[in-house]
């Protein structure tokens, strides 16, 4: 038995490959790009649990290379994360292409195989930038705008009425803001986090830039956004057809910055008033159904995990 995972390579299904074999499962990665040298070293002691196939979600053969490896469950987090406009405009058939007419062949894989569930990867940013509800739960009402958030949410409900239809269970979890190990800019995902941004400054032994500082946002390690992912991967049963992922809490850039310099004193920090608020709504997720239905809850705190990542970078001389 094994667990696929689509777009495996990326940043977020990467660490969700890793904390799977971590836990002893067998995994069938699957991903247009080859795994890196990066990420082979990332799963290093878990690599034997791990099988790659090169393949593309838009070609229905090269899916069927899966279909010999037992598969049991799929992890569908391929996607063209085209979030920046001037790759909304430019690649707007590309986006709209991959993630729906993608995530038709990884279902239709799906009914194939009868697997034993679905798990569809979606985004908090189907609720939309601006919502009404200071705080998002899986009651609040999706507001995509951007072609990447409408095709998730379509991509959401596309996922429960091909289950409900060709009897599968399937699962949509919408991921809050991740940061962490694994993050760069690739074909499909060219926007980055600020914490990233800020930790590359730090490596380099640069200054960070930064604006107001007390705007605030949510940022969630993405190894807790994949022990979320995990959690409803591999819980034996499911209240929910539709769970979030996030630490659900606010924090301010000034603490972010307080944090990083505990951890580096000589961390210099230049005040920009014209460098803008970073991306993100003010809104924030919780996580309620994750924690009381699967009582999972996260690992780390801010201060972890941007130590962990930090020293992540600095031990693969990762500068990006």
């Amino acid at each position: 038995m094994a667990t696929l995972v689509t777009g495996a390579t990326g940043f977020v299904a990467s660490n969700i490959v890793r904390l799977l074999i971590e836990q002893g499962e067998d995994v069938v990665a699957f991903d247009i790009v080859p795994p890196s040298d990066l990420l082979l070293n990332y799963i290093k002691p878990w690599a034997g649990r791990v099988t790659f196939i090169q393949g593309d979600i838009l070609n229905r053969t090269d899916l069927e290379m899966t279909r010999e490896h037992g598969i049991t469950k799929i992890v569908h987090a391929a996607v063209f994360t085209g979030i920046l406009p001037h790759i909304e405009s430019g690649r707007s058939k590309d986006i709209v292409e991959i993630n729906m007419m993608g995530t038709s062949n990884v279902l239709e894989l799906a009914r194939l195989l009868s697997v034993e569930r679905f798990i569809y990867v979606s985004s908090g940013s189907v609720y939309g930038d601006d919502h009404s509800d200071p705080v998002l739960t899986e009651a609040s009402m999706p507001r995509p705008h951007t072609l990447y958030a409408v095709t998730k949410y379509a991509s959401e409900l596309v996922t429960r009425r091909y289950g409900e239809l060709h009897h599968f269970p399937t699962v949509s979890v919408r991921l809050g803001t991740p940061f962490g190990p694994m993050e760069r800019v690739t074909d499909h995902r060219v926007n980055q986090s600020l914490l990233k941004d800020w930790t590359g400054s730090i490596v380099k032994g640069l200054p960070i830039k930064v604006g107001d500082q007390s705007v605030e946002r949510t940022f969630t390690y993405v190894l807790d956004i994949a022990g979320g992912v995990c959690a409803v991967v591999n819980s034996p049963f499911l209240s929910y057809d539709l769970y979030n992922v996030s630490t659900g809490d606010k924090t301010s850039l000034k603490h972010i910055i307080h944090v990083l310099s505990e951890l580096y004193p000589d961390l210099q920090v230049l005040d920009s008033a014209d460098l803008g608020p970073p991306p993100g709504g003010t809104n924030f997720m919780k996580s309620d159904r994750l924690v009381t239905d699967l009582g999972f809850s996260p690992q780390y705190d801010l201060r972890s995990a941007i130590k962990e990542y930090l020293g992540w970078r600095r031990a693969n001389d990762f500068e990006e």
